[in-house]
């Protein structure tokens, strides 16, 4: 090269620009650099806050359109929940509108047993609360001794550094005039809208086989389409496994709780294990329930304290085996959800949508994040304190300088 070329090139290498080499070799936006980095960083930002706008409304829009939402979602998931058992009957050549039909009856079978087995029974005993009302004050009168030592103790306390008391108002609770009356004016709606979900179910479950294959087939691609199928193959797993295994586990808990309030001699057993099995649905707060819900019985049924607490004694102690040993080695890792998230899950969905929520509460948690896990989460803290742009992988800025 003679001197002239080498000149020319090297005025050539100072003109351009100090970062080039960085962008031609190392920059990830190598068609805009900087521009296209900070084009995505406020794409990404825009996307939080509409997120965050979409997660503020969403609760309150769910709550209000209840009557709507609640059966359809309930529907859904118990859909979900039989597929298993549809894929099984269209694998032996039953068309697939009879085998929904039939699976449609295998829950009502089951929602009925639980119905008869629980509802009429209980019944009974609301009506037989008013007329054992003398018994339960005999039987927790020690207790109430002991409070009220203590109560007068405090106001003897209060009253000698003279504190004076303020006037209790009395608050009077209208109650609806008769329960015949209540149950004319809500069973209409509360039948249209079991009908309206049970009409879900089926369809659901009728067309599911077509509607899975049409959406699978409408992917771009193979890889697409290929991980749509295993996204909605992992939601029916997790699901089904899980209403499957925890049903199977609140029966087992349900029959020995029978079984040994009636060795106590509790009246009714079957009622109180159908019991137990349908408050054990809701985590942490439906074994609270149906403890309190064993004591009043035990309290109208014995006159003697601990006798009366026995019932309560025996399933508090059978749940926390079955929490902490059985449910942990059945369910496994595969099912294992996060303590925090079925509480913040439970008190939202119960919010919303009352105990039917609550009951929802966890299977909806399980379908979210099997979705999640799928399509990818964002990386929000990599947005705030990393100066990423929410993709899940590594990021680096443009502007900084190249090692």
């Amino acid at each position: 090269m003679d001197p002239v070329e080498r000149e020319e090139a090297v005025s050539t290498e100072a003109e351009r620009p100090a970062d080039e080499s960085f962008r031609r070799y190392d920059d990830p936006y190598a068609s805009g650099g900087a521009v296209a980095y900070h084009r995505d960083r406020l794409l990404a930002a825009l996307a939080i806050v509409l997120g965050l706008g979409v997660m503020l409304a969403l609760p309150f829009a769910l709550r209000a359109g209840a009557e709507f939402f609640l059966p359809v979602t309930a529907a859904l998931v118990i859909a979900v929940a039989l597929v298993p058992l549809l894929e099984w009957l269209e694998r032996r050549r039953v068309p697939s509108g009879l085998a929904a039909f039939l699976c449609l009856l295998f829950f009502l079978g089951i929602a009925n047993m639980a119905v008869a087995a629980v509802v009429v029974p209980a019944s009974n005993w609301v009506a037989l609360l008013p007329e054992r009302i003398g018994r339960i004050r005999t039987t927790v009168r020690p207790l109430v001794e002991v409070y009220a030592s203590i109560n007068r103790g405090i106001n003897d306390m209060a009253n000698s550094i003279a504190l004076s008391k303020a006037h209790a108002r009395t608050v009077t609770l209208e109650a609806p005039d008769s329960l015949l009356s209540l149950v004319t004016t809500q069973a209409p709606f509360v039948i249209v809208q079991l009908v309206f979900a049970l009409l879900v179910i089926f369809f659901f479950l009728a067309g599911w086989s077509t509607m899975r294959r049409e959406t699978i087939l409408r992917r771009s691609s193979f890889s697409s389409a290929m991980t749509l199928a295993r996204v909605i193959q992992d939601v029916v797993d997790a699901t089904s496994s899980y209403i499957a295994t925890i049903t199977a586990i609140n029966l087992v808990l349900g029959l020995v709780v029978a079984g040994a309030v009636y060795l106590v001699g509790l009246p009714t057993p079957l009622m109180w294990g159908g019991l137990v099995t349908l408050l054990n649905y809701v985590p942490y707060l439906g074994p609270i329930a149906a403890a309190a819900l064993l004591g009043l019985g035990g309290l109208m049924t014995f006159t003697e304290p601990w006798a009366a607490a026995t019932p309560a004694a025996i399933f508090v102690a059978l749940h926390l085996v079955e929490a902490n040993l059985v449910t942990p080695t059945i369910v496994g890792r595969r099912l294992t959800i996060n303590p925090l998230m079925i509480l913040v899950s439970l008190s939202f969905w119960a919010w919303v949508w009352g105990a039917i929520g609550a009951v929802l509460a966890v299977p909806l948690l399980l379908i979210l994040r099997t979705v999640l896990d799928a399509a990818g989460r964002p990386d929000l803290a990599g947005f705030l304190f990393e100066s990423g742009t929410l993709a899940s992988g590594p990021q680096r800025d443009p502007e900084a300088p190249s090692t």
